[in-house]
């Protein structure tokens, strides 16, 4: 999903396993935009009300940072409710971030229809998904529905909340490729994703090599493609996995990515402090499909 193909003002992450997800605006720089009466505005696109399109809410439920709209009870104690509030936890732990209050609100209607309906009136012109974040300079949202991937997607989307609450900006690649690696519920972060660790298999055997600073280069979500995805995954599961080494490469990245929006690249601390760096790349990969998962082991 292009940010121009919507209005300016709507920063979207789309979710959607068949298709590309979609990157976030930064809010600060957003700000910074309207700050000096630059012009956002994409013609032909429209902005709606909230007010107007019967988002969710007659039943409220906060946990911790997370805060859930929806027009059916959902107990506090829900398990779905629960991991999200464990994920938040998972999320700061690994990525040694701070656990910020900034609230990601979660706009869960009770079915697909319901749920379409909204996006398609508030809007106009979005592809059909199962769940989108959006971010503005005054609210981290999720939009999404009760359905049978219900708690795959909402740790897709509220890692990126998570995230864009505490960093100044998030590249697209990485921010795609931690909330698929994310997404995977368990005791621990760090679980495989079996296709991707299937379909990565394959590709070295038939020729493929990553590429991470072309992932790098990605600036917007309709050039990135499915392989993109998975690469961007792979990449972020190594430097947790792999050893010591990567690991601190990433976390320091993270770290100054709190205070500065345009750190040195991942790509090059890797080529820099990591000897042969690619090649240790794709001999992890090689491995992937008999991968312990969990943080540090």
């Amino acid at each position: 999903m292009s940010v121009d193909q919507i209005d300016a003002n709507l920063p979207v992450v789309s979710r959607e396993v068949e298709m590309p997800r979609s990157h976030v605006w930064d809010r600060r720089q957003f700000l910074v935009a309207l700050m000096g009466g630059v012009s956002l505005s994409i013609p032909g696109c429209h902005l709606s009300s909230k007010k107007d399109v019967g988002l969710p809410g007659r039943h409220s439920l906060r946990a911790d940072q997370l805060v859930v709209l929806s027009d059916f009870k959902l107990p506090s104690k829900h398990p779905l409710i629960e991991d999200l509030v464990k994920l938040r936890t998972q999320v700061s732990k690994a990525l040694k971030l701070p656990l910020k209050t900034e609230d990601v609100v979660v706009y869960l209607f009770s079915d697909e229809l319901a749920y379409h309906q909204y996006i398609q009136t508030a809007h106009p012109g979005l592809p059909s998904r199962r769940a989108y974040f959006i971010a503005t300079p005054k609210e981290l949202a999720v939009y999404t529905y009760w359905g049978d991937r219900i708690q795959e997607d909402l740790r897709h989307e509220y890692t990126h909340g998570l995230l864009h609450a505490c960093l100044q900006s998030v590249p697209l690649w990485f921010d795609e490729g931690l909330a698929e690696y994310f997404e995977v519920a368990g005791e621990k972060p760090g679980g495989i994703q079996p296709d991707y660790a299937h379909r990565l298999t394959l590709g070295i055997q038939n020729g493929w090599r990553p590429d991470i600073e072309r992932l790098e280069r990605l600036e917007k979500t309709e050039q990135m493609q499915r392989a993109d995805y998975r690469e961007a995954w792979a990449w972020v599961h190594f430097m947790n996995h792999s050893s010591p080494e990567t690991r601190q490469i990433m976390l320091d990245y993270l770290h100054e990515l709190q205070s500065n929006a345009h750190p040195e690249p991942l790509s090059k601390r890797l080529g820099r402090d990591i000897p042969s760096f690619e090649e240790r790349f794709l001999s992890y990969l090689a491995g992937l499909n008999t991968f312990r998962h969990g943080v540090g082991s």
